[in-house]
C-alpha cells in the first residue's frame, strides 16, 4: 500500500492523547455505610468491571474512527508506481514507406496510429518519433493530433540514433517512470541493430499479408550501335515467378515503348528498351503490377546536356592527360608557366601542375583564389623543384611539408577502394594487379594526408591533403616515364579521369530521397541571387555555395516525394533532376524477433499494440483505498453511538 499524502500519517502520533485521558481518568466512588453491605460490594464490583468495558470499546471506536479519517486523508491506494512519479512513455512509430502496405486489418501506418490513439491513457505524458519528427513531452491530445497527421516518408532513422534520443532524454529527467515503445516492420536494412546491452523496450511488428514484391532496382543508358539511346532497367523480383508483367517507358507524358515480362522466383533480370537519342529526356518508368509495396513500381530518371569540365594543365606537356581528358567530356588545356593568362584560372573547375620546377607567389595566390572559389588542384612534382617554394603554397592551408627527396625503388602496391575517386570502378577488391614502381620520389610528413594510392611501404603515391573546404591532391612522384612507369598502368585512367569528373559534380541519371549527395550546376550567379528548387506546386531553397562559374547545392531532406524536380533561377529552369525512393525499402527482410530475444531479455516482441498499452496501463492503475477507510470511519462513529444508548453497565 503506498500514500499520496504520507505527512497527513504523523498526525497518528496524536492517538496518544485519548488513550492517556482514558488511562489516567480515576473513577471516583463515595461510601454509604450500611448494615451489611455484602450483597452491595458484588453489585458495584460488577458495576465496575462493567464499566470499564465499555470505556475501553468507546475508546477503541473513537481510536478506530480518527484512524480512518488520518487514513483517508493520506489518501492509500495500491499500484506498481508511485504517484509522485510521472508515466513518460516513448512512442517510435516508424512511417517509412514499407509501412505504407496492407495487413490484416488494412494499411500498416494508419491502422498502428489508430490502435494508439484507441489505447493510450489520457494521463500519462508522451514523446512521439517518427523518421521525420520529434514530438517531446506531449500530451494525450497532442498525440493524438500527431498520430492523424502522420504519413509516410522516404526519411530513414536507424536504431542506434532512436537509444540514443531515449538515453539522452532520460537524463535530465527525475521522478518519472519510462516505457519504451517501438512499432514497426522492423526491416533488415540495419547493422548492429540491438545487443545484449540495449535497453529494453517493447517492440511491435507491423507485419504485411503479402509477401511478393517487383520493384525497379536501377536504371542505366548507354549508345546502341545505331546511335540510339539503350535503356537498361533491372528489375528485382521477391517471391513467386511473375508472369507477362506490363512494363513502359515513357519520356514526360509521351509513350515511348511498352512490353511484357516474365521474371523467375526471387531473381533479378534486366529489361532493355531502345529508344531515339535525345539531348534532354524526362524518363519514367512505369511497372503494372499489384504487389506489396506499390511506391517501387514507378521509376523517374532524367538525361540533361553533357557539360564539359574545364581542366587546365600548367607546366609540362604529357600524352596520357591528352588521352584521358577527351574531347567529348573535357575543354582540356595545355600551358607552360611562361605563356600562362592567370586570367583564366578562374574559369577552370580542375587545375593541374605538372612538373613545375618552381610555383611562383603571384601563382600561388591564384591558386588561392582557385581553391576558394570552389575548384580542385592536383600537384605533380619536378625531379628538381625548389622545395621551399612548394612548401609555401602548402603552407597556405595545411602543414604539409615536403622533407627530403629519396631516390629508391618502391613498388606502388596499395588501393584505398573506400575513397570516392574508385566509387563503382571496382567490381571486387584487385589484389593481384601488375605493381608499376618508381625510382625516385619526395618524402613528406605525414600529417593531414589521406592516401589514395600507396607505395609498398605504407607510404603514399597519390594522396589528398585534408582540407575541409579544398580540394587538393598530392603525387609523390614525377610522372615522367624516366622515374615510373605509372602512366602506362591501368590504374592512372580512373584516378585522373575522377580527379576531372569529382571538380564539377555533373547531375546524375537519378538520385535517391534519402541520399544526400553535391550537385553542380553551371551558372554565375549574381550578388544575393540564390537557385531555387521547385517540385509541383512547391518550392524550397537548398544549402548551396556560389564560385566563380558554379553554384553547388545538396538537397537534405527536402524532396520527400518521388519524381522531378527543377533547378530555378528567378523563373528560368536550368536543369531537371529525377529522384526516386530508397530501393532499401523494398526489401522483404525483415528481422527475427525469437533472435533479438536471445540477445537480450529485456526486450520483448508482439503483434498487438493493444496487448502493449493494456498491460502498460494495468500496470500503472491505481486502486484508490481512501473511500474504505471512510466507510471505516462511519461504522466506527456508528458502533460508539450504538454503544453509548444500547450498552448499560
Amino acid at each position: 500500500m503506498q500514500f499520496q499524502n504520507p505527512t497527513i500519517l504523523y498526525f497518528l502520533g496524536l492517538l496518544i492523547i485519548p488513550i492517556l485521558i482514558h488511562l489516567f481518568q480515576l473513577q471516583k466512588f463515595e461510601k454509604v455505610p450500611f448494615t451489611n453491605v455484602a450483597f452491595l460490594q458484588k453489585i458495584v464490583q460488577e458495576n465496575r468491571k462493567s464499566s470499564r468495558i465499555k470505556k475501553w470499546l468507546i475508546l477503541a471506536c473513537r481510536l478506530l474512527l480518527f484512524s480512518a479519517i488520518l487514513f483517508a486523508f493520506s489518501q492509500p491506494y495500491f499500484s506498481n508506481k508511485e504517484m509522485q512519479k510521472k508515466q513518460h512513455t516513448f512512442i517510435y512509430l516508424d512511417n517509412s514507406l514499407s509501412t505504407n502496405s496492407e495487413g490484416e486489418r488494412g494499411n500498416l501506418l494508419k491502422n498502428a496510429a489508430q490502435k494508439i490513439i484507441d489505447n493510450a491513457s489520457n494521463e500519462d505524458v508522451y514523446t512521439l518519433q517518427t523518421n521525420n519528427s520529434f514530438d517531446e513531452n506531449i500530451s494525450y491530445d497532442e498525440l493524438k493530433k500527431k498520430l492523424l497527421t502522420t504519413q509516410n516518408t522516404a526519411q530513414k532513422l536507424d536504431f542506434e540514433t532512436i537509444f540514443l534520443k531515449i538515453s539522452n532524454f532520460k537524463e535530465y529527467k527525475i521522478n518519472t517512470l519510462y516505457k519504451n515503445i517501438l512499432i514497426s516492420d522492423f526491416q533488415n536494412i540495419y547493422k548492429n541493430k540491438f545487443t545484449n546491452v540495449t535497453g529494453g523496450f517493447s517492440g511491435v511488428f507491423l507485419n504485411s499479408t503479402t509477401k511478393n514484391n517487383l520493384s525497379i532496382d536501377s536504371v542505366s543508358i548507354s549508345k546502341s550501335t545505331d546511335g540510339n539511346l539503350l535503356v537498361n532497367i533491372q528489375i528485382l523480383n521477391q517471391g513467386n515467378t511473375k508472369e507477362n508483367v506490363p512494363i513502359a517507358i515513357y519520356n514526360d507524358e509521351k509513350l515511348l515503348g511498352k512490353q511484357s515480362v516474365s521474371i523467375q522466383k526471387d531473381s533479378k533480370q534486366t529489361v532493355g528498351f531502345t529508344i531515339q537519342n535525345q539531348p534532354k529526356i524526362k524518363g519514367k518508368i512505369s511497372i503494372t503490377f499489384s504487389d506489396t509495396f506499390s511506391f517501387d513500381n514507378t521509376f523517374y530518371f532524367t538525361l540533361n546536356p553533357i557539360k564539359k569540365t574545364s581542366v587546365l594543365s600548367v607546366g609540362k606537356s604529357s600524352i596520357f592527360l591528352e588521352k584521358i581528358y577527351t574531347k567529348e567530356e573535357f575543354n582540356f588545356n595545355e600551358t607552360s608557366l611562361q605563356n600562362l593568362n592567370y586570367t583564366t584560372l578562374l574559369e577552370q573547375q580542375l587545375i593541374i601542375l605538372n612538373e613545375l620546377e618552381n610555383i611562383p607567389e603571384i601563382l600561388t595566390n591564384s591558386l588561392l583564389e582557385f581553391l576558394d572559389k570552389g575548384g580542385s588542384l592536383v600537384i605533380i612534382p619536378n625531379s628538381k623543384i625548389q622545395t621551399q617554394s612548394y612548401n609555401s603554397l602548402f603552407g597556405k592551408f595545411s602543414n604539409f611539408q615536403i622533407e627530403s627527396k629519396q631516390k629508391d625503388s618502391l613498388k606502388i602496391t596499395s588501393i584505398n577502394f573506400e575513397h570516392p575517386l574508385f566509387k563503382n570502378v571496382f567490381v571486387n577488391k584487385v589484389s593481384n594487379f601488375q605493381y608499376p614502381s618508381v625510382t625516385e620520389y619526395y618524402k613528406t610528413n605525414t600529417k593531414n594526408l589521406s592516401t589514395i594510392i600507396g607505395f609498398e611501404d605504407n607510404n603514399g603515391f597519390i594522396n589528398q591533403i585534408n582540407n575541409a573546404n579544398k580540394k587538393i591532391f598530392w603525387v609523390a612522384s614525377p610522372l615522367s616515364e624516366e622515374f615510373t612507369n605509372f602512366s602506362k598502368s591501368p590504374l592512372i585512367v580512373p584516378v585522373f579521369y575522377n580527379f576531372g569528373k569529382l571538380s564539377f559534380q555533373q547531375s546524375k541519371l537519378y538520385y535517391y530521397l534519402d541520399n544526400n549527395e553535391p550537385i553542380d550546376i553551371e551558372v554565375s550567379l549574381k550578388k544575393d541571387e540564390v537557385l531555387q528548387i521547385a517540385h509541383e506546386n512547391s518550392t524550397f531553397i537548398p544549402q548551396q555555395q556560389t564560385y566563380q562559374n558554379k553554384v553547388r547545392f545538396s538537397v537534405g531532406n527536402q524532396p520527400e516525394k518521388a519524381g522531378f524536380y527543377y533547378v530555378l533561377r528567378d523563373k528560368d529552369t536550368l536543369e531537371t533532376l529525377a529522384f526516386n525512393n530508397p530501393k532499401e525499402e523494398s526489401l522483404l527482410n525483415f528481422l527475427d524477433p525469437k533472435s533479438i530475444d536471445n540477445q537480450n531479455n529485456t526486450i520483448e516482441f508482439t503483434d498487438s499494440i493493444e496487448d502493449v498499452f493494456t498491460q502498460l496501463n494495468k500496470k500503472n492503475e491505481v486502486h484508490w483505498l481512501w473511500k474504505w477507510f471512510l466507510a471505516l470511519a462511519i461504522v466506527s462513529l456508528c458502533l460508539e453511538i450504538l454503544i453509548l444508548k444500547f450498552y448499560k453497565p
